[in-house]
Formats: C-alpha cells, sequence, structure tokens
C-alpha cells in the first residue's frame, strides 16, 4: 500500500498538470481567434488522426520498429567500443576525440551525407538513427568503466584475473548505472534520429515513418495532422524512456542509490 501511494504520489502532480494544459489548449485558441492552421486544438488534432488513420497508424508503427532495431544497435555496438576503449587505453586516447568531432556535428547536417551514401530506403533511416544514440552510450559507459575502485582492480591483479574475466566481473558491473543512464538518453535519441532520417529521406507509401508524414502534412499546410505526428513522436520518445527506465529500476532497485528511491 505504502507503495502503491508513493506512486500516486509521483504520477499525480504531471497528470494534473497535464489535463489543464490540454483543456486550455482546448479553450484559448478559439477564445483568442486563433486560426486552426497556426494552432489547432486537441479535438482537431485528433479528427486529423481519424482521417488519416491507415497511414498515421502505419507511419506510428513504422518509426516505432526502426526506432528499436536503432536502439538495440546503437547500445550493443556503444556497450561493445565502450569496453575496447577501456581495455586498450592507446585505443581511446586515439579514437575518442574522433569520436567526440563527429558527435558534435549536426545530425541534420550528416543525414543528407548519409542518404546519398545508402540510398533512399529504411537502411540509411537506421543508420542515422544509430549515429544519434550511438555516442552517449560509449561515452557514460567509458566514464563508467574506470571508476572500478583502484583496490578492487588490485585485488583482481592479486589473484590473476585475466583482462576479460576484470571487465566481465568488476568493470562492467561498476558501470551499469553509468549504462542505465546512458540508455534513457538513446532511447530517446533513436527516435529522435529516426525521425530526422525519415524527414531527410522521404520514403514514403508503406514505408513512410512519422518523419515523412511530417514533411507531407507541413508542404500541404495541414498543421493538425503535422501535430498529430509531432505529439506521436513524443510519446514515442516518452514510451522508450519510461520501458528503459523500468528496466533500470529491475536491474540496479536492489543494490544501487540511484534506484533504491525511486526515479
Amino acid at each position: 500500500m505504502r507503495q502503491l501511494r508513493a506512486r500516486v504520489g509521483v504520477i499525480w502532480p504531471p497528470l494534473v498538470v497535464f489535463v489543464i494544459a490540454v483543456i486550455l489548449w482546448e479553450v484559448l485558441p478559439p477564445a483568442l481567434g486563433v486560426q486552426s492552421y497556426i494552432l489547432p486544438t486537441p479535438t482537431e488534432v485528433w479528427r486529423a488522426v481519424k482521417d488519416n488513420s491507415g497511414e498515421f497508424w502505419q507511419g506510428v508503427f513504422t518509426t516505432l520498429w526502426t526506432s528499436a532495431a536503432a536502439f538495440a544497435l546503437s547500445a550493443v555496438l556503444g556497450v561493445i567500443v565502450a569496453c575496447v576503449f577501456a581495455t586498450w587505453r592507446p585505443v581511446e586516447r586515439t579514437l575518442f576525440p574522433y569520436m567526440v568531432i563527429l558527435s558534435t556535428v549536426p545530425i541534420i547536417a550528416i543525414a543528407p551525407l548519409i542518404i546519398i551514401w545508402f540510398g533512399y530506403g529504411a537502411s540509411s533511416i537506421l543508420i542515422v538513427a544509430v549515429l544519434v544514440g550511438f555516442f552517449p552510450v560509449v561515452a557514460n559507459t567509458v566514464v563508467g568503466l574506470h571508476s572500478a575502485s583502484t583496490s578492487s582492480v588490485d585485488l583482481f591483479r592479486i589473484y590473476r584475473a585475466s583482462t576479460f574475466q576484470t571487465l566481465c566481473k568488476l568493470r562492467l558491473w561498476t558501470a551499469l548505472p553509468f549504462l542505465t543512464a546512458a540508455l534513457k538518453i538513446s532511447a530517446t535519441l533513436a527516435v529522435v534520429g529516426t525521425i530526422v532520417g525519415e524527414y531527410v529521406a522521404g520514403v514514403g507509401g508503406s514505408g513512410g515513418g512519422l518523419g515523412y508524414i511530417i514533411v507531407v502534412s507541413n508542404n500541404r499546410l495541414e498543421t493538425s495532422y503535422t501535430f498529430a505526428a509531432a505529439i506521436a513522436s513524443c510519446l514515442l520518445g516518452i514510451a522508450f524512456f519510461w520501458t528503459v527506465g523500468g528496466i533500470s529500476r529491475r536491474v540496479l532497485g536492489s543494490w544501487h542509490e540511484s534506484a533504491l528511491g525511486g526515479e
């Protein structure tokens, strides 16, 4: 019962704010004389979803699966690269600065080049999304792998543990809180990267995702439909974040301070 009350106490304040915001959004634009093509009301946004339900839900599922695949690849590749960096410091000192440089380049500038190199299709969109979510996993996991205490590392050396054993039985467990935090960031960025890739690639038809819907509806001045696609993108990012957060609490909840008190 205490846990239920705690969860309700966490949920209800943002829920109340959300309900108030939706009500104000529904009431204020018509009252102020704002045209629907500038700021549509929630009712008009929902009507746009119903009028384009087939294309809209297909776009949602397309973006969902692409984002999930991009997140999985970002997580796996990021952890592998981080382990390589933490194990061989010369490799980290040589390559990590270039990864930082790559991460500072706006993805909207890289995406058109990827489309040119790999063509218009799902593979290019996937690459764009992976690039967006890859660096946070690497950066945070490397910090976590290096955070193992010197005394613990020395103890493993005394018992003649191999580099691989030290990595698997000490460093990875030490890095777990850093990794879960990075995965929360990467999960939301995977959705952002997918939308950017779809926006630039402009893949339509049965393969069109929410990014493509945003492009087409914006060109047609269908603001309600654009809002619907943008809100759906936001909800996907929130769902990804909550899913990873729930897994994080399961993994860390019994032993790490960041999860013992809830989020």
